[in-house]
């Protein structure tokens, strides 16, 4: 084998919210300002060919908001996550992972716990549905994503999303998660999100072990 696969736990922060509350904007905040790795299951969903099995199977559920199946939705992360290190995008030895958007059922959590180490866990709250709708709207049509532009299928994932979290938050242990108002601006959130992580995120993850 050419390449040696990481054997080891990937050191991870988990960022969850309602969609379109901020959380790629947050992630992104973060990665930018130091040595941490941005990954939304977002962003590997939509770069799925839609003409591939797995884009097909995708996309028949993200049309309607229904979230895609457990095991897919997990085999492929582990699988992109593979390819990063692959082409040294990501160095697990050296990096946190900043994941967004997944997991997104406690049963995805059950089957990522044998592969990420979870350091903390950032809640952004908010309850401004009308907000929330805008935001993914303007961004869908940004992107093109026409699909996602339906207010039923953006409120069908929200409601998907409130139904998940309390039975995903159970699962992780009370010390490690922090809410965060994310109706503020963003810069406000991320204040709020650093006074929270700089711990960790000032330390190499060799430290954090």
């Amino acid at each position: 084998m050419i390449i040696e696969p990481y054997k080891g736990k990937y050191s991870a922060v988990l960022l969850f919210g309602p969609p379109g509350v901020g959380k790629g904007t947050l992630g992104r905040f973060l990665a930018s300002g130091g040595d941490q790795y941005h990954l939304s299951s977002g962003d590997i969903f939509r770069s799925l060919p839609g003409n591939s099995s797995a884009g097909k199977l995708f996309y028949s559920y993200a049309k309607k908001g229904d979230l895609a199946p457990d095991e897919f939705t997990v085999e492929l992360w582990k699988h992109y996550v593979e390819g990063l290190i692959a082409i040294n995008a990501y160095n697990p030895e050296d990096q946190h992972l900043l994941l967004d958007g997944i997991p997104r059922t406690l049963e995805q959590a059950e089957m990522l716990d044998k592969y990420i180490k979870v350091r903390h866990i950032i809640v952004l709250e908010s309850n401004n549905i009308e907000s929330l709708v805008e935001r993914l709207q303007f961004r869908a049509r940004s992107e093109g994503q026409v699909d996602e532009v339906n207010p039923k299928v953006i409120n069908h994932r929200i409601e998907a999303y409130r139904k998940e979290i309390d039975k995903l938050l159970s699962f992780y242990p009370s010390h490690l998660i922090s809410r965060v108002n994310g109706e503020q601006k963003p810069l406000e959130v991320l204040r709020d999100v650093l006074v929270r992580l700089s711990h960790l995120l000032c330390r190499p993850v060799s430290s954090s072990q």
